[in-house]
């Protein structure tokens, strides 16, 4: 289709989920712009509607269902308007045609394997009036190249390797995004100068498991080769990555982030659950001992790390002795933040089919017990923080105070300050005055 056919169509993009989401709908925003589409941040002005979509927990997916739901009035509206719906939902089983099913005025499904072809399906839709569903069962190749529109100018995702092998027993991951399948070293390289020569500033390295980064190649790579690797590039100032699984992050990584001046001193380690047995029945191939003595090594190298973690509370079968060793394990760790879960049984996953489901209201009680504890220690390790001063990388100004700058230390915390003649992409000296529950606060003098 001609650019100047489209100049005046707009498009609007919701996604839910992780990083690896976001980047995704990322590629999408840059293959409709490379057409000439524009975005809004409204439906109703939208010819093109897209909800790239996430199935880690059921409440994502009931947030599918009540959007699609709400779109009907504005198909009836305006019959040309084109709605298309992706991600990791539509790879589960049967949902592609559940949602034709229930919301038939939907005119693109297609999935992860294969959203690179987006740009093709909308085509016929628009030329063929056809309806379109297309979702691969099976990973292909990585196709390099995708246009890109970043949200950003500062800050960029940049994925390493797609799907992960390690099928926890909740997670329905490797089945919605396939194997692990790393991208060639010289490709990242270069995607990453690229933006460097951009003005970008920082780069998060993404995978489902970094760790595993580099299986499967010709090269003789590995992902603590790939970050040296990376913090040789000229220009670029901080390299962050997630997600680590503890059974495989090695000391080569935890030395490569202390002798590497860009990687940013930062380790996302979930850790799911604080009881050996729980993490057994999870597949999780570590122990509680195990983890502990990597957050060790982790604090005894790199001193001033930021920590955080992932937990799931209420998995099958879990007892009150059970949660009680993940608060403990938490206590001792004394993590700098934790994305915080209550257990959701996925279709297709071994643990939607154990006995001795958690009931809802055990699992509020102890989600409720568990977010109290790591605010606590989220609060005491940011009151550390007040008189010092830090490196912060402004992103701009602060959403909630326009009077502010807001950006992140090295280590992940949010900083909102003051400040004279600074702009996005600079790197500032900030005095914390004030430490918050969730953030800091403080100036450049």
């Amino acid at each position: 289709m001609d650019k100047q056919e489209v100049k005046d169509l707009k498009y609007f993009i919701e996604t839910w989920g992780c990083q690896m989401n976001e980047e995704d709908s990322e590629k999408l925003s840059g293959m409709l712009k490379n057409i000439g589409y524009s975005r809004t941040e409204t439906k109703d002005d939208a010819n093109i509607i897209i909800f790239n979509t996430c199935c880690v927990r059921e409440n994502a997916e009931n947030k599918v269902f009540g959007n699609l739901g709400e779109l009907k009035h504005l198909k009836k509206k305006n019959p040309d308007l084109i709605i298309a719906i992706c991600g990791c939902m539509m790879q589960q089983q049967g949902m592609a045609d559940k949602v034709l099913e229930k919301f038939p005025y939907v005119n693109i499904i297609f999935g992860t394997h294969n959203a690179y072809k987006f740009p093709e399906y909308l085509n016929r839709v628009q030329t063929e009036g056809v309806q379109v569903k297309e979702v691969f069962n099976k990973e292909t190749k990585i196709v390099e190249g995708i246009p890109i529109d970043r949200k950003s100018d500062v800050k960029a995702f940049v994925t390493i390797m797609h799907g992960c092998n390690n099928f926890c027993t909740y997670c329905i991951v490797p089945y919605v995004r396939g194997r692990e399948r790393s991208r060639k070293s010289e490709d990242i390289i270069a995607e990453i100068k690229e933006l460097v020569a951009q003005g970008y500033k920082e780069i998060t390295l993404l995978g489902q498991n970094v760790n595993s980064y580099g299986k499967g190649l010709d090269e003789d790579i590995d992902f603590a080769k790939l970050l040296r690797k990376v913090n040789e590039i000229e220009g670029l100032e901080r390299v962050r990555f997630m997600s680590s699984h503890p059974k495989d992050l090695t000391k080569d990584v935890i030395m490569a982030i202390k002798e590497c001046d860009k990687l940013c001193e930062q380790i996302h380690l979930p850790v799911q659950s604080g009881s050996d047995r729980i993490l057994k029945i999870m597949n999780r191939h570590y122990t509680r001992q195990d983890y502990l003595d990597l957050i060790d090594l982790i604090k005894k190298e790199i001193p001033d790390v930021g920590i955080t973690t992932d937990i799931i509370v209420g998995f099958p079968g879990e007892t009150e002795e059970d949660f009680q060793d993940t608060l403990d394990l938490v206590k001792k760790v004394g993590y700098d933040s934790a994305f915080t879960f209550i257990y959701s049984r996925r279709n297709h996953t071994p643990a939607d089919k154990m006995e001795n489901q958690v009931p809802d209201d055990v699992k509020h009680d102890r989600f409720d017990r568990l977010v109290k504890i790591v605010n606590e220690s989220v609060i005491r390790n940011n009151k550390v923080y007040e008189g010092k001063t830090v490196e912060v990388l402004v992103e701009g100004l602060s959403k909630n105070d326009e009077t502010k700058y807001t950006g992140r230390t090295r280590n992940g915390r949010l900083v909102n300050f003051t400040a004279e003649n600074v702009k996005a992409g600079d790197l500032v000296n900030v005095k914390i005055v004030r430490a918050q529950p969730f953030s800091l606060i403080g100036l450049v003098e």
